[in-house]
């Protein structure tokens, strides 16, 4: 008899890690904010700043090996399915990514959705875009300030042009000059793509259902039941 998958050592730990984990992004993108923005404190909040990221990843480092050990697999398999893990781990900016796996892990608490399929699309890009927002704007900030000819010397240019990034805007009028800076806006447009097209996507259908839904209570002008032949 297969063992239900909700009741595997792994999803246990799923359920009880991901939200605790979530927090501690968001405290490794505060910690970040401070590494890369106080320019003008003491040099000690920013030690104390690196300090916090190196803390929060050994907890991300810590999650991904007990991941490991309770899948009982070995490490190329479990890569296979858990590669969003790895890549996080590696870059744990892009853990916003791991939104959608937080909202999924909080539903198996409740019985139903809380939150109908096309507004959790809207809601999950609109966090995802914020916070990778954020992220993408501190790191190409961080390469681009003290770079040779570069356009994007303040925080605000970085906002800005992640703004134009992620909406696929693209004036032109700042962008970046490195290489990491440009990997970066690599990875925002591709983001902002996927963004675009879910909440386009989602809500197109949803306009779709409701039309749909009115037309199946409007009673026909000849008295015929919807979908009835005409004589």
């Amino acid at each position: 008899m297969d063992v239900d998958e909700a009741e595997t050592p792994l999803a246990r730990w799923e359920q009880r890690a991901e939200l605790p984990l979530f927090w501690a992004s968001l405290v490794f993108l505060a910690a970040y904010s401070v590494r890369i923005l106080a320019h003008e404190v003491d040099r000690i909040w920013r030690e104390l700043a690196f300090a916090t990221m190196l803390l929060m990843w050994l907890i991300f480092a810590a999650d991904f090996v007990v991941r490991l050990r309770l899948s009982g697999q070995r490490l190329h398999r479990f890569l296979r399915t858990h590669w969003l893990d790895a890549v996080v781990l590696l870059l744990p900016l892009l853990r916003p990514l791991r939104l959608v796996k937080l909202y999924t892990t909080l539903q198996r608490r409740r019985d139903q959705a809380v939150l109908s399929l096309y507004v959790r699309v809207i809601v999950y890009a609109g966090l995802g875009a914020v916070l990778l927002g954020w992220a993408g704007a501190l790191a190409v900030y961080h390469q681009e300030r003290t770079a040779p000819g570069a356009t994007i010397v303040t925080f605000g240019d970085a906002i800005w042009w992640v703004c134009e990034t992620l909406t696929t805007v693209g004036y032109g009028d700042v962008t970046p000059v490195t290489t990491w800076g440009r990997i970066i806006a690599v990875g925002l447009m591709i983001c902002g793509l996927a963004l675009l097209g879910a909440v386009t996507g989602s809500f197109s259908s949803w306009l779709i259902q409701v039309f749909t839904r009115e037309d199946e209570k409007r009673p026909p002008e000849d008295g015929r039941p919807p979908g009835a032949p005409s004589s």
